[in-house]
């Protein structure tokens, strides 16, 4: 049974709104700046890829390895997040 972080746990428990990429599992400061340059500087801009790629876990992860650099760590605590979260409100 795997855990999740209280960062997880805070995101999917309300609606996104206005929260700052950052806000979501797996993405901190260094991360988050490398989105922001992007233009993925808010939550639902990040959900939108997500969506775009269909919810598809080796797509999504491998494009946010390759935008941002993020790790096989990272990159699997950001695509749970947005799943779960997904799951819940849409």
């Amino acid at each position: 049974m795997s855990t999740t972080s209280q960062k997880h746990q805070d995101f999917v428990s309300e609606p996104m709104g206005e929260k700052e990429v950052t806000a979501i599992a797996g993405i901190g400061p260094v991360l988050g700046e490398r989105l922001s340059d992007k233009g993925f500087d808010k939550a639902y801009v990040l959900l939108g890829q997500f969506l775009l790629l269909k919810k598809d876990e080796e797509m999504f992860r491998e494009w946010l390895k390759d935008t941002c650099g993020a790790n096989a760590n990272q990159s699997n605590n950001c695509y749970t997040c947005l799943k779960e979260w997904c799951n819940s409100y849409l």
